[in-house]
């Protein structure tokens, strides 16, 4: 999956973590200067920041009457609880809450505000897995791994199984070079951790932020060093981080390293029960959507429909929505059989739009979410997906899954958006530098570095990712579908990509590089970033209106 792009640099904090340095050369480093917490909502000729301009969207629709539109996020869950999601979720009324009966008849019971495709019995569900190669090259590795091309008589299955291996060997080679330089690091800060809960008389559990920093008298060097570590830290970092999260994502980070050198193959059997590589309609799952890692649907959940103007949290782009909440998504990579389920459960249910912050690199059954995705496009489902963020060029390596479907029959579908991640300000850092990009596989790129939203272990966290730009951009979709219901899911998208200025002549870094600079408008599609009140104009002309001056 996509989690967001960010974690902490062994590279970047080797000097702090790993020398020794005299408290007079300790001094933190000079960080650019933050963009505000709500900037991706910002309009730049207004503030200076390159948001979506969503002041302007709203005055834009003043005085009209909008209807409320069923978003469905395919996500790691969400926290049902937040104060800023629990009031615009979705409820399924056609289900008597914990009876224990499918009151509705579509197969899934008590499925109140969505469902868990990784649950099973006991309130379990396999929220850490592997990435697909992993599991793909264990399965197939006694069938092939002896044969060569003069041996192997299945020619197209055997180029899979070498095509897996590739990815595989990168994967795990990668893998075991973070988890070297990572592992230190990991140890280092929650050594100095302690260090300064100690300095700031904090219990052993107690959390701390940047601002607490300020408060740390440096009695030893070792403290001095503890302190600069976490300025060093923090520099990185945006609003709302504190020890505990730091420390909590870097430990993710390396436990799906951790499963892709050493995989846990038999979690899905043991947990769930079913049989991935197997589509028998059978049900499996469970319906409670929220767990130990539903930060990041919790994260995507809140951009786009977190309520507005409550004094809490952030404003979600959307004011009139229900979220539909769809746990598909494990801390390692997805399951075919769930996305083209969860596609399905959400169209079935009547999601008019599906965000899907997640990918991957191999796709086994990628026939199943090709029929998930004509189904959803044969009932007028917009799908927006995260492009990912592998600052990798999706023309040349392309991610799963996408709207290039095994059988030939499109390469731009009207109902799919993928969408790559953009900073704040104009200039050569314009496109995020993790972010993937495709001047034929990206459409648009949105708002996605130093980006807050809403999380389950505080009000909000900044984040990078590509997964943050795609709900800003399902957010817009479903404003327009507010105002503009009969708009289909092709005009929909239209207006979007419409909504985008081509930035011609403006050099940015390209992503993963240093130094390479790209014509911004080589990036995507559209060469542009979203634009709300753009995309409600082009959606009000759809529908004949007259617009003013």
């Amino acid at each position: 999956m996509f989690k967001f792009c960010k974690y902490i640099s062994a590279t970047t904090l080797s000097a702090a973590l790993l020398v020794n340095l005299p408290a007079s050369a300790q001094q933190a480093p000079v960080a650019d200067p933050a963009p505000p917490k709500a900037w991706h909502l910002l309009d730049l000729k207004e503030s200076g920041f390159y948001g979506i301009s969503l002041k302007q969207a709203y005055l834009f629709v003043q005085g009209k009457k909008s209807k409320p539109v069923l978003v469905a996020t395919i996500d790691s869950g969400t926290d049902t609880l937040q104060t800023d999601l629990k009031t615009v979720l979705w409820v399924n009324k056609k289900e008597i809450p914990g009876n224990g009966i499918d009151d509705d008849h579509n197969g899934y019971v008590d499925d109140i505000h969505g469902w868990n495709f990784l649950g099973g019995p006991g309130g379990k569900a396999d929220f850490t897995e592997t990435t697909e190669e992993v599991r793909e090259y264990n399965k197939l590795k006694s069938k092939y791994a002896s044969l060569t091309d003069s041996t192997a008589t299945n020619k197209k299955e055997y180029a899979y199984w070498l095509r897996v291996k590739t990815v595989y060997d990168s994967t795990v080679n990668k893998a075991n070079t973070e988890i070297g330089q990572l592992s230190p690091v990991m140890n280092a800060l929650m050594v100095t951790s302690g260090y300064i809960k100690r300095g700031l008389n904090l219990p052993a559990n107690g959390t701390f932020t940047q601002a607490d920093l300020v408060k740390v008298k440096a009695t030893n060097d070792t403290l001095s060093q503890s302190k600069y570590v976490w300025e060093s830290v923090f520099s990185q970092e945006g609003v709302g981080s504190t020890n505990a999260k730091i420390i909590k994502d870097l430990s993710e980070y390396l436990a799906k390293l951790n499963n892709d050198v050493s995989p846990d193959l038999t979690s899905r059997k043991r947990i769930v029960g079913d049989d991935p590589d197997t589509m028998d309609g059978k049900p499996y799952g469970n319906n409670l959507v929220k767990f130990a890692d539903a930060a990041h649907g919790t994260g995507v959940a809140g951009l786009i429909g977190a309520v507005r103007n409550n004094n809490y949290g952030i404003n979600g782009v959307a004011d009139n929505v229900k979220l539909m909440i769809i746990k598909a998504i494990p801390n390692g990579d997805e399951y075919d059989k769930d996305v083209a389920n969860a596609i399905r459960y959400a169209v079935d249910n009547g999601a008019r739009v599906v965000n899907m912050s997640f990918g991957k690199k191999i796709s086994p059954h990628k026939e199943w979410v090709d029929a998930a995705f004509k189904y959803a496009a044969s009932k007028n489902v917009l799908l927006v997906m995260a492009a990912g963020n592998d600052n990798q060029d999706m023309d040349l390596q392309p991610e799963f899954p996408n709207d290039t479907f095994l059988d030939g029959s499109s390469s731009d579908a009207d109902n799919v958006i993928s969408v790559g991640a953009s900073g704040p300000r104009m200039g050569q850092n314009l496109a995020g530098d993790f972010s993937n990009y495709g001047k034929k596989s990206v459409d648009i790129f949105a708002p996605g570095v130093k980006v807050t939203s809403i999380t389950t272990d505080a009000e909000v966290d900044t984040e990078d990712g590509t997964s943050f730009s795609s709900p800003i951009t399902a957010g817009i979709a479903a404003l327009i579908l507010e105002y503009y219901p009969t708009l289909s899911a092709k005009q929909v998208k239209e207006a979007i990509l419409g909504s985008a200025t081509p930035l011609r002549g403006t050099m940015v870094l390209k992503p993963g590089s240093k130094t390479e600079k790209v014509d911004f408008t080589t990036l995507s599609k559209t060469g542009g970033i979203v634009n709300a009140y753009k995309a409600l104009q082009i959606a009000s002309k759809m529908k004949g209106e007259v617009l003013s001056n």
